[in-house]
């Protein structure tokens, strides 16, 4: 029985992992393929693949959090306006209100927990559907966003020294440099943001393998009733995503701030399209229970690579990039599909 179930275990883990498998060879063929084409204007620099990290920063938190709603089988479609929110209310809280930058973070990080909690408590216990709860929530953090201020606001130096100098923080390697016209070195960089992105996916990553929470939210969203019965509270599970999904958003949303150094009622519109598209795109069951943030990385970057492709070119549309994603998304579903099929007709 031991060497059957071995087998059988072994199926299953490769079934799972053949998605990641092929998301992160996409990655690559599209990254190679940008650096054989575009070679001449500079898409082979490291600085290049290193702003995929900075300008994304932002959506791999969320992408994150994402990831761990739709393991339970949820969904969160408000976490482009709770960034939006975070953004106008740090923008906001410093310039207006004179506040210093350590008591806005604290405050954008309470309102994600407090905004989780809230739908993670309909969702949940009252069980109320999570489109139509986030949904709700989406239009309350937009409307929110507006009721602050319907005027776009910079943050300079001046408005906020410390906030400032976090955000032009530059980290350098110590390898990768180009030469410039000048017959100058310049080294690549990093800046905050994309290690508080990287901490915050090996933290999740720990906790999805390592944590009963984590398994938790892979018992859910692979079967309510069977989690149930295991003695897991599904209640209390799908609460804690919620609040946990609310809170990255929260800590997105400053690192996407830093990266735009603004705030405005628009901003970050479509951004839970791409932290879904991202999540399924990296091997996310929408149905629950199979996915991990590795894939969930490697989603963001196929979904950044795409777009410095566009914009390297130049001549293309900027709406190129959106019907790339929605491509890749269809062609994923239907892999997720058929994979489905395959591993239900095994058992």
């Amino acid at each position: 029985m031991k060497p059957a179930n071995a087998l059988k275990q072994k199926k299953n883990m490769n079934s799972n992992t053949v998605l990641l498998l092929i998301t992160i060879v996409l990655f690559v063929v599209l990254y190679a393929a940008g650096c054989v084409v575009y070679s001449s204007r500079g898409f082979t620099n490291l600085q290049t693949f290193l702003n995929l990290f900075r300008t994304n920063a932002g959506l791999i938190c969320v992408a994150c959090g994402m990831t761990c709603v739709m393991l339970t089988g949820g969904i969160d479609i408000s976490v482009g306006s709770l960034v939006a929110l975070d953004c106008m209310l740090l923008a906001y809280g410093m310039s207006e209100w004179g506040m210093s930058a350590p008591a806005m973070i604290a405050l954008v990080l309470i309102i994600g927990v407090v905004f989780g909690l809230v739908q993670g408590y309909c969702v949940g216990y009252l069980q109320i559907q999570p489109f139509i709860v986030t949904m709700a929530g989406m239009f309350f953090a937009r409307g929110m966003t507006a009721v602050i201020s319907t005027n776009q606001l910079s943050i300079t130096a001046e408005v906020n020294q410390l906030f400032y100098d976090l955000a032009n923080f530059r980290i350098y390697l110590p390898f990768g440099g180009t030469v410039n016209r000048e017959g100058n070195v310049i080294m690549p960089y990093i800046g905050i943001g994309v290690v508080i992105a990287l901490v915050v996916l090996v933290v999740i990553f720990l906790v999805l393998r390592y944590t009963k929470f984590g398994r938790s939210l892979y018992a859910v969203g692979g079967s309510e009733q069977s989690a149930a019965m295991m003695g897991l509270d599904v209640k209390k599970t799908k609460l804690k995503a919620y609040v946990l999904s609310s809170f990255l958003c929260s800590i997105g949303g400053i690192c996407y701030c830093m990266n735009t150094m603004a705030a405005s009622v628009s901003q970050a519109t479509g951004m839970e399209m791409d932290a879904i598209s991202s999540a399924v795109i990296g091997g996310t069951l929408l149905t629950g229970g199979v996915g991990n943030v590795i894939g969930t990385l490697f989603g963001v970057l196929i979904n950044g690579t795409i777009t410095t492709i566009v914009q390297t070119n130049g001549k293309l549309a900027s709406s190129w990039p959106n019907i790339l994603t929605a491509v890749l998304l269809c062609f994923f579903i239907v892999l997720q599909s058929i994979f489905a099929r395959i591993k239900a007709k095994s058992k």
